[in-house]
């Protein structure tokens, strides 16, 4: 979809096309996001035709070539270890449904919370956290590398789609949305997007529920990939109580099913459980602070919230998933050798920048660490590892 076009008529709609407009607001509620009311791009251009500034943000989101990169970046397997694994676009996709079953319910802006889903992880490293935090250790005396910060600078400056403008100029909301933490150091250099953080406020209910869906996409389907690779076992998860309960409801409501089919039984369940509460919980704090705004919004403590009970259920799946998955000897290997690489090629480059393709090669040696950083992180696995072959091992292939 190509936005030049609606962009051109968008100064000259027809009453119809006004009255649409209007009706991507209608039945939100008051402290809704609504994209009428938007803070706006940081480059003015004319309001889409057909569609709503939020949806313009989406489908901005989905043509990028960011975007299409996450389907080879890993979420905690690496791309090659196996086609039915959780990538970062599959992850992307995931929270972005239980985002918008939220958004849905508690009639906040779903066009919104779906763009900040999708986008949340465009400026994540090859290789999930360890390469990230190689990433940060090489960027260490440099400004460091947080992946929140590179998909505000994918959006804001890497793509290149638009005569008109660097990156994909989204709206004031997704931006936001986006940028889920931030040091005091880098929000003062951010302008209105960081306030937030020096001023102690909120952000939207949307980014608040992006936030947390997040977490219940990664928690849950990081169990199902888990005991897929043969790394989790059931007997491991019977620790885990929000699991068990689950898992033994399955099992009394369908005793003749088992294998996978009694995996996703349960996961499903776990996740739905997750949703209700998040749902109740929230509710149950809208009419406690009760916003009339969106401003009320950003004053209030947070409010997208699961029930301490529930927080406490899944704090502790998330504990085990920490101890029994990520910390794997076979996840470990795996995250060593992501360091490795990811290492090397910041070496490489750093020692002789003239390797790098002309696009990341600057005359300014102070910006060039910063460079080489946005040319690793928007690597896929499989590049990564073949870009790091050409460097280092002797063959044919250059």
């Amino acid at each position: 979809m190509s936005d030049t076009r609606s962009d051109i008529r968008g100064d000259a709609q027809t009453p119809r096309m006004s009255a649409t407009l209007a009706a991507f607001d209608a039945g939100l509620a008051p402290y809704a996001a609504h994209a009428s009311q938007t803070r706006g791009r940081r480059f003015a251009e004319p309001p889409p035709a057909a569609r709503s500034e939020f949806q313009r943000d989406r489908d901005r989101i989905v043509h990028s070539t960011a975007f299409r990169r996450l389907e080879y970046k890993t979420q905690v397997f690496v791309n090659h270890e196996g086609d039915l694994f959780r990538t970062r676009l599959t992850h992307s996709l995931e929270v972005a449904q239980i985002a918008r079953s939220v958004a849905r319910n508690l009639r906040v802006n779903e066009d919104l919370v779906e763009a900040i889903s999708l986008a949340h992880d465009l400026g994540h490293t090859p290789f999930g956290h360890a390469g990230q935090d190689a990433l940060n250790e090489c960027m260490r005396e440099h400004g460091g590398f947080e992946h929140n910060l590179q998909s505000l600078a994918v959006v804001d400056e890497l793509e290149e789609h638009y005569g008109a403008f660097d990156g994909l100029n989204l709206c004031f909301e997704t931006r936001e949305g986006i940028l889920k933490h931030c040091s005091r150091e880098h929000a003062r250099r951010l302008g209105d997007l960081g306030e937030r953080f020096l001023l102690g406020r909120q952000p939207s209910l949307e980014a608040q529920i992006a936030n947390i869906a997040d977490e219940i996409a990664y928690n849950n389907h990081d169990v199902d990939d888990g005991l897929r690779s043969g790394l989790l076992t059931i007997e491991q998860l019977a620790e885990v109580e929000l699991w068990q309960a689950h898992y033994e409801a399955a099992r009394a409501e369908y005793p003749h099913i088992e294998g996978r089919r009694l995996v996703h039984e349960t996961v499903r369940r776990i996740i739905n459980t997750l949703i209700v509460d998040l749902i109740e919980e929230t509710s149950r704090n809208l009419a406690r602070h009760a916003p009339q705004s969106l401003d009320d919004v950003r004053a209030a403590p947070p409010i997208v919230a699961h029930s301490e009970g529930v927080a406490e259920q899944a704090a502790a799946l998330k504990r085990f998933l920490y101890r029994n998955l990520y910390r794997h000897y076979r996840v470990m290997r795996m995250a060593n050798k992501a360091r490795r690489v990811v290492k090397g090629l910041f070496e490489a480059f750093s020692d002789d920048p003239r390797l790098l393709p002309p696009a990341y090669q600057t005359p300014d040696e102070a910006s060039q660490p910063r460079q080489i950083a946005h040319y690793i992180a928007g690597m896929t696995d499989r590049y990564a590892l073949k870009e790091y072959r050409r460097l280092f091992v002797v063959s044919d292939d250059v």
